[in-house]
């Protein structure tokens, strides 16, 4: 039986990431990248498929685990009946090969520990030819190899499928574990234990310490908040800025279902909401590097824009399916890569440009080729935005007149006209105006349903939807709007248990999505849009109570997936959601007082110009 969702915890050297169970087992790794093939994918399957399990030989789960404050370090304490032992895990932000370190620390009396290693390359799936080489274990399958290395002493059992090494620790001793990856056809690489680990611990944590002291957030929620910065430094891929919506795959939003994705790229809809996120947080090195990355992706023809791309911003992410994996709790099939790649959706312009238009406002040079981008982009739009879409959520079935995709699209025009006047480039602005007058006018009058006093998901069809929230938001009208006030008062129908679902049973339904049956969870990122349009309309303790619910989800380490089943009180889908982090910073934000927030001028001021 695969653990609960929310008894792991993530643990990132910024270019991959390791999911770490209360068991002590290392349940999910891919290495070198979040996108490459898992070596280790218990997550998915059973130990069969993977894992590197280091506990007392007794085992059980720790007693008490946390991270070291402002860190992502992770300490996990076994209290056993000879003794008291902690093991702690991390992954050092690379400077060469990528290595997880676990360090075995003796509290009290004496613990017999076990460490069982079980690699399976290509997802899970292939047993690698295991040797020794020196004072490590290789383990080798095609271009992969793993170097697993101690620094103490410990006896090998001899098991032929796994690495199991078995020691014993006392109060005061320390052993160290490391496990680094490189491709088979290079030499080993020097022993990541040739720094003493306690070396390795204190780097780590100083380095995380220094990140968190940067952000300028002072209100009630500190902890909330630099726990969710944190978790979302962890899922950007160091090399290019690029943020992974999450570090898993196929983490099933309805157990024992289909509704299972693989998360581990970047989604543009997540663009915006990232980029205020960083920016207001203190982060402005990091949200420059994600609109670098933005704009390489993007870059092309407008036509070929699409929802997803990789942690490089690669284009072709083919799904497949992995059938000898059984998938979480039996949900399957497990997928890799995705399909998200075709589909046609218009919210993305307005989520890149209104990307654009943020950095520009927090004094973010804008280069000349970015504002030919934005020419590009909205010359496509001017031909196409009356088309109908796949929407935010992507639903099968015809393409439909989605009210979130015509927002997007207003939100399109209205900061190409707003960066146009900035930059004294308005050659094009009156065809955007005329545009963004068109579509405002069009999604009052048919995205608007009376009977329900709300906006609905989409043109002539009464399925409400959450996404509706975010109208005053990006600015579409004002939160003082009666047909704001209206819709807030109707997406109450979408809670369930106190959270809010993506929509309704009807309209496009979770039974229509992908035409794959079977219900999802409530949607952490829109329990917590509710709570910002509730403070919008001045009900704030009521949105201060919708915050704290979600605040009290969090697992015991302050980590959210994308859902949360009310019924169940389990966490459901890919873990960590970047999406979930984010808007939880945004909530906030949003709800502290003003002496919390950073001024406008330390947020960076707002200079129209162009770079060379």
């Amino acid at each position: 039986m695969n653990a609960p969702i929310e008894d792991y915890a993530l643990i990132s050297d910024l270019e991959t990431a390791a999911m770490v169970g209360r068991d002590g087992s290392v349940d999910w790794l891919c290495l070198p990248r979040f996108d490459s093939p898992a070596c280790l994918a218990a997550l998915l399957g059973t130990e069969d498929n993977g894992r590197w399990r280091v506990a007392p030989v007794s085992g059980g789960s720790c007693a008490r685990r946390s991270y070291r404050a402002d860190t992502l370090v992770l300490d996990s304490v076994w209290e056993t009946a000879t003794g008291t032992v902690r093991v702690t895990d991390l992954m050092p932000p690379r400077a060469g090969v990528p290595c997880l370190v676990r360090l075995v620390e003796g509290l009290s009396g004496t613990v017999d520990m076990r460490s069982e290693l079980r690699l399976r390359f290509h997802q899970g799936r292939v047993v690698p030819w295991v040797r020794e080489a020196g004072h490590c274990t290789v383990a080798v399958a095609g271009p992969d190899a793993v170097w697993l290395s101690g620094d103490g002493q410990v006896r090998d059992k001899g098991d032929p499928d796994a690495t199991v090494w078995d020691f014993t620790v006392s109060a005061g001793r320390r052993l160290a574990l490391a496990l680094g990856w490189t491709p088979s056809s290079r030499p080993a690489p020097p022993t990541p234990l040739s720094v003493p680990a306690e070396t390795v611990v204190k780097e780590t944590v100083d380095f995380w310490r220094r990140w968190a002291a940067q952000c300028r957030y002072q209100g009630p929620w500190r902890e909330a908040v630099v726990r969710s910065l944190i978790t979302l430094k962890a899922l950007t891929y160091a090399p290019t800025g690029g943020i992974v919506a999450a570090p898993t795959t196929s983490l099933p939003g309805c157990i024992g279902g289909e509704r299972n994705w693989d998360s581990r790229f970047c989604w543009l809809r997540d663009s915006t909401s990232a980029l205020s996120c960083l920016l207001r947080s203190g982060y402005r090195d990091e949200a420059t590097a994600w609109l670098d990355w933005l704009v390489r992706a993007v870059a092309g023809d407008p036509a070929d824009l699409q929802t997803v791309y990789g942690v490089q911003g690669q284009r072709l992410l083919r799904e497949t399916e992995a059938p000898w994996l059984p998938g979480y709790e039996g949900s399957r099939p497990v997928r890799f890569g995705t399909s998200a790649v075709g589909c046609f959706q218009l919210d993305v312009y307005g989520e890149v440009m209104d990307t654009l238009w943020l950095s520009l406002r927090a004094g973010i040079p804008m280069p000349a080729h970015v504002w030919d981008l934005v020419e590009s982009l909205m010359g496509f739009l001017l031909r196409h935005w009356r088309e109908p879409d796949q929407g935010l959520w992507q639903v099968g079935g015809p393409r439909r007149q989605f009210v979130h995709s015509k927002v997007m699209t207003w939100v399109a025009a209205d900061r190409a006209v707003r960066m146009g006047g900035l930059l004294g480039r308005n050659a094009s602005s009156g065809e955007w105006r005329a545009m963004r007058e068109e579509v405002h006018q069009q999604v009052c009058r048919e995205g608007w349903d009376p009977a329900q006093a709300s906006f609905v998901q989409s043109y002539g069809a009464p399925g409400l939807d959450a996404s509706a929230l975010l109208i005053p938001r990006v600015g579409f009208l004002p939160a003082r709007d009666e047909r704001v006030r209206g819709t807030v008062r109707a997406m109450g129908s979408l809670g369930r248990g106190g959270f809010v679902r993506r929509y309704a049973q009807g309209g496009s339904g979770p039974a229509g999505e992908h035409g794959i049956d079977g219900a999802e969870g409530t949607f952490v990122s829109c329990s917590l849009w509710y709570a910002d349009a509730l403070a919008a309309t001045g009900h704030h303790q009521e949105a201060r109570d919708a915050f704290e619910r979600v605040l009290a989800i969090r697992n015991d380490v302050g980590l959210l997936a994308e859902q949360w089943n009310p019924d169940t009180c389990r966490q459901l889908g890919n873990a960590p959601k970047a999406f979930s982090h984010i808007a939880l910073v945004e909530t906030a934000f949003g709800l502290s007082p003003p002496a919390s927030r950073p001024s406008r001028s330390s947020r960076g001021r707002t200079r129209g110009r162009m770079a060379a």
